[in-house]
């Protein structure tokens, strides 16, 4: 009994330790963002005297890449659980044949390569006309997310009890009715949970970025920094500005959302 406060105690500075340790890239990326034009590493360990002169650049540069990011995100959140939805409501509690099958089959998808998918997608896409769009970039990231969102969404669908939908038709709700008045508002934290983690598909998404896009037209924050770090080795500020600024939203949705993410991510586990 006396040594568990002390193992208590070590077990906290070990944790401690290792969060530094995990979380140090981040503070040196705030950290030299905030720091004068020129090598990151002849700053300060602390910006004692902040310089907000590369975000003013980071943002010049790159904020048509951000709202690029943010439009092709948020449309291969909609185009996602717009498929999604309606298909694991349909795997989970329709009498449908090959279940298991189809299953197989979405499971399938998340272990094709992404650069098989990128070549396939870039002979289809110039052939119909395609390249160098949002609407193509959206298609190709929804590539992910309606099979990961499909997985999570059945099952938490499946751990509503039948009774719910079965009152619902009783009452004269169709299937459609009921999908879209009973199972949707019952699976909140499911579809915020499947909406986060395809919305962080699409905005991290380098490999499509590079090989479906070929011009300044149409260009995400991940390319844009690949291609910044190029044309402007000399300004790390900027550099460190533009990927904190890349980073805000995916962490600021986190924050939000870890509530229901926990909750969309466990659910399905308990029957």
């Amino acid at each position: 009994m006396k040594r568990a406060p002390s193992r208590g105690l070590v077990s906290t500075i070990v944790g401690i330790v290792l969060l530094a340790v995990m979380l140090f890239p981040v503070y040196w990326m705030v950290n030299a963002s905030l720091q004068p034009a020129g090598n990151p590493l002849r700053g300060g360990w602390f910006p004692l005297h902040p310089d907000l002169g590369g975000y003013a650049t980071a943002l010049r540069d790159q904020g048509r890449n951000l709202v690029t990011s943010l439009v092709v995100a948020l449309g291969s959140v909609a185009f996602s659980l717009a498929l999604a939805a309606p298909a694991a409501y349909a795997l989970a509690h329709l009498p449908v044949r090959g279940i298991n099958l189809v299953l197989f089959g979405v499971l399938i998808t998340q272990m094709v390569p992404g650069i098989a998918v990128a070549n396939a997608l870039y002979n289809a896409y110039n052939d119909l006309g395609l390249l160098n769009s949002s609407l193509g970039l959206v298609l190709a990231d929804s590539t992910a997310g309606v099979p990961f969102a499909i997985i999570i969404l059945r099952s938490f669908m499946q751990g509503i009890p039948r009774e719910i939908i079965e009152a619902a038709r009783v009452d004269g709700a169709g299937r459609l009715r009921t999908f879209r008045s009973v199972v949707l508002p019952l699976s909140t934290n499911a579809l915020i949970t499947a909406a986060l983690f395809t919305f962080l598909f699409a905005w991290s998404d380098f490999l499509f970025a590079l090989t479906l896009t070929t011009t300044d037209t149409v260009r995400p924050i991940t390319l844009g920094i690949y291609e910044y770090i190029g044309a402007h080795t000399n300004q790390w500020n900027a550099i460190m500005a533009t990927a904190v600024l890349a980073s805000a939203p995916a962490a600021v949705l986190l924050v939000i959302a870890q509530r229901h993410v926990a909750a969309g991510a466990t659910s399905g586990a308990v029957k």
